[in-house]
């Protein structure tokens, strides 16, 4: 019984710790998606990365720029 309770816990963390993924636009999760191969995006996530990663980069730039 103490066996088959303390499987389930271990198994219930697992998947618990499994099922975190970064933000979507979060720094962790734009150095995820940089290291995942591009035929594995979906056009959804091609789209939060140029939007959160490319053009957040970009635009943070252009506002030093503009301070000096």
């Amino acid at each position: 019984m103490k066996k088959s309770v303390a499987i389930n816990v271990v198994l219930t963390l697992a998947i618990l710790l499994a099922g975190c993924e970064p933000e979507v636009g979060s720094d962790r999760w734009c150095e995820k998606m940089a290291d995942t191969p591009k035929s594995d995006w979906s056009v959804n996530d091609a789209k939060a990365f140029a939007q959160h990663c490319i053009f957040k980069e970009y635009g943070n730039e252009e506002e030093g720029d503009e301070e000096e």
